[in-house]
C-alpha cells in the first residue's frame, strides 16, 4: 500500500434566509455536501447549535466515518483469515466536550459492533481481528482522541 489519495468534496451553504449572517439567529446552518458521481448529503449543525435534526451534522459524520472505516478493515481481515461474517451492526457513540477556548473537541468515540459469524467459525479470532482493524483504520489513525472498540461476537444459528 503506497501512494497519496485525494478526496474532493464541495460544501454549499444553503442557509441564507434573506439577510445572510446579519445576526446569529438570522441564518440557517443547512448545507449540501457534494462529490462528483455521488448523491448529495444534506447537512446542518447539531440542533444544540441551531441546526436541523433531520440532517447530518459534522459530528455524526465523524463518528460514522470511524465506524465505517473500522468495519471495512474488519471485514477484509475476516475474509482473509477464514472468518465468515454474515451480519455486522455497529451502534457507535462519540462524546464531544465544549470548550470556551477552542469551541469543543471530541473526547472519545466508542464503537460497539455486533458481528454475527458462521456457527463453526473461530469466535476468538473474530474478536481479535477488531484490534487489527483498529490498527489499520485510516480514520482512527487520523484523530487525536481515543477510539475504543467493544465488540460482541455472535454465532449464527
Amino acid at each position: 500500500m503506497n501512494g497519496e489519495h485525494r478526496y474532493r468534496v464541495t460544501v454549499d451553504w444553503t442557509g441564507n434566509t434573506g439577510t445572510g449572517t446579519s445576526s446569529y439567529k438570522a441564518y440557517s446552518r443547512d448545507h449540501l455536501i457534494r462529490a462528483e458521481g455521488k448523491p448529495d448529503v444534506p447537512g446542518s449543525s447539531d440542533p444544540a447549535f441551531r441546526g436541523d435534526a433531520a440532517r447530518w451534522n459534522p459530528e455524526d459524520m465523524l463518528v460514522a466515518s470511524l465506524s465505517a472505516c473500522h468495519k471495512l478493515w474488519y471485514l477484509h481481515f475476516c475474509s482473509a483469515e477464514g472468518v465468515t461474517v454474515v451480519a455486522y451492526r455497529d451502534e457507535a457513540e462519540g462524546v464531544m466536550v465544549e470548550d470556551r477556548e477552542r469551541g469543543g473537541a471530541f473526547a472519545q468515540v466508542t464503537l460497539r459492533p455486533e458481528v454475527t459469524i458462521l456457527a463453526g467459525d473461530d469466535a476468538g479470532l473474530a474478536a481479535e481481528l477488531h484490534e487489527r482493524a483498529h490498527h489499520f483504520c485510516f480514520i482512527a489513525n487520523s484523530v487525536n482522541f481515543p477510539v475504543r472498540c467493544e465488540p460482541r461476537i455472535v454465532r449464527a444459528g
